[in-house]
């Protein structure tokens, strides 16, 4: 099969296109044909092993994944002895860090994906996982999300950001984005008002006040967003922040200031699903790659400025 390669550490560069071996299904495991797959910032941070301390899990002087993505969406194409939830031919999308999506296939255990809605398209399922499970665990979980609530996503045009607009309201949350003057218009169209232009206005001056603050750039620091915090609000810190920032939160945060780390489950794939399904929540899709143009697609996720997903279409 074919596949996207890394051997060493360093940029997009180091990706190539080859020919390896088609995994083997064992035990709990699903074999995938791959039909589409998404970039995510997780990718190239472990592609350059950057910030270092990812190395620890990650490999100390090269990666130990040797194909790199996580986001998936595809058709069983065989299934292990111990598999009780698919059959070959289901078509199912998820995430799975340690097996590489970068690929026409795929090996990840069965409660790593569910089945993709038949009105979604595998490029649309494959944009999903870790930015909608990011955005409705950040939300949900973290930020303690409730109806009526005034929440702030700062980032609102990323893929991240997209997502969390729509899950917040649907929750019948008050949303007001935050994104450049480019990106007012779309952040509108997927349901946040107000849309504040970062390059007009600072919502942390405004003196407006929110009940939620989901933080997915990092572009103020926390002391000063938490000046835009209710009384008894709640900032959140997602993708965006440093790896230092994101440090201090976990250990001195408190319960109102906090950072997250995204964890894939089934149960929470299968709310993404459901929403989809219902069309309360869309994937906006920026540009499509093919798999030979990973590495363009890499460079053009680490520029920041895609208006919600990269795809690789296969």
């Amino acid at each position: 099969m074919k596949a996207i390669v890394q051997q060493k550490y360093g940029s997009p560069d180091v990706l190539e296109l080859r020919e390896t071996e088609k995994p083997e299904v064992a035990g709990n495991q699903v074999l995938i044909r791959i039909f589409a797959a998404s970039v995510n910032p997780f990718d190239w941070h472990f592609m350059r092993g950057e910030p270092l301390p990812l190395r620890i899990v990650g490999g100390l002087t090269r990666p130990k994944r040797k194909i790199p993505g996580v986001d998936l969406a595809g058709r069983v194409d065989a299934i292990g002895a111990d598999v009780t939830r698919f059959q070959p031919g289901d078509e199912v999308f998820g995430s799975s860090p340690h097996s590489g999506a970068f690929a026409e296939y795929v090996c990840v255990p069965e409660d790593a994906v569910v089945p993709k809605p038949a009105n979604l398209s595998h490029e649309e399922a494959a944009a999903v996982p870790v930015a909608a499970l990011t955005a409705l665990q950040g939300l949900r979980d973290h930020g303690k999300i409730q109806r009526g609530h005034k929440v702030l996503i700062n980032g609102a045009a990323g893929g991240v950001g997209t997502y969390a607009v729509q899950i917040a309201e649907s929750y019948g949350a008050e949303v007001t984005g935050v994104c450049s003057s480019r990106n007012l218009e779309l952040v509108r169209s997927i349901g946040a008002d107000p849309v504040i232009d970062y390059n007009v206005q600072d919502f942390t001056q405004s003196g407006k006040s929110y009940d939620l603050l989901f933080d997915l750039v990092g572009s103020h620091s926390q002391a000063t967003c938490k000046r835009a915090l209710a009384t008894d609000g709640i900032y959140v810190a997602a993708a965006g922040s440093s790896m230092l920032s994101m440090l201090w939160l976990a250990i001195a945060g408190g319960k109102n200031m906090v950072s997250m780390l995204t964890k894939s489950t089934p149960e929470d794939l299968g709310i993404l699903s459901e929403l989809l399904e219902s069309k309360k929540l869309i994937s906006v899709i920026d540009r499509r790659y093919s798999l030979d143009e990973v590495p363009e697609a890499i460079r053009y996720s680490e520029l920041g400025h895609a208006q919600g997903k990269i795809v690789i279409t296969l």
